[in-house]
């Protein structure tokens, strides 16, 4: 394959984004770049982050950029989409947060001003805590429902229809939630169930 089949690949699974060391490792070398933006085959979105400009448009691009920009050191995605945001990723309640919540491991660091539009939490989670999407990873619905029970900022009616989708659908258990519930000392997810009888 050529170079340019290399990096539409990566880019194909990120919707149509790529980082500076992604287009390196595919072999085009930094002092090009500047050709492929000319061009207009390229388009620059952040510092170190591109996209194909004849890329369709996707749905949720802006869950891709903010996931590569949390990039660390050796490319690798640090950010995972949580709480209010992973609600409305899995389609559980009707809450629509004015800001992304991203959960970042505890010894996530940046050197540029975190975006104003992200809220971010710092938590290291388990793999298996963690679904990998087209570009960007996500929260499971069961660990997404216990974060925004526990941190009880969003309002309860948001939080039952949360959980309440989110059984009807399949995509977690009553024993599920439960068993996580009782793990917790004074947990507020465990309150909310028995409260309304889920």
């Amino acid at each position: 394959m050529s170079k340019k089949d290399d990096l539409f690949e990566i880019a194909d699974r990120q919707q149509g984004y790529f980082t500076t060391q992604q287009a390196v490792k595919c072999g085009y070398s930094r002092t090009n770049f500047h050709r492929f933006l000319a061009s207009g085959e390229w388009a620059k979105e952040q510092r170190g982050i591109y996209r194909l400009a004849h890329y369709p448009v996707t749905s949720h691009p802006d869950l891709v950029l903010w996931g590569l920009w949390s990039r660390n050191l050796k490319g690798e995605v640090q950010g995972i989409w949580s709480h209010a945001t992973a609600l409305e990723i899995h389609e559980l309640s009707d809450a629509m947060p004015a800001k992304m919540h991203m959960t970042v491991p505890k010894h996530f660091r940046k050197w540029t001003a975190i975006p104003k539009s992200l809220i971010l939490h710092f938590n290291d989670l388990p793999k298996a805590e963690v679904i990998a999407q087209q570009g960007y990873l996500v929260t499971t619905p069961l660990r997404t429902i216990v974060d925004v029970a526990e941190e009880g900022k969003l309002s309860l009616d948001l939080i039952v229809q949360a959980i309440q989708d989110a059984l009807r659908k399949g995509l977690i258990s009553r024993k599920e939630l439960y068993e996580i519930a009782a793990c917790k000392a004074g947990s507020k997810l465990m309150r909310i169930l028995n409260d309304y009888k889920i």
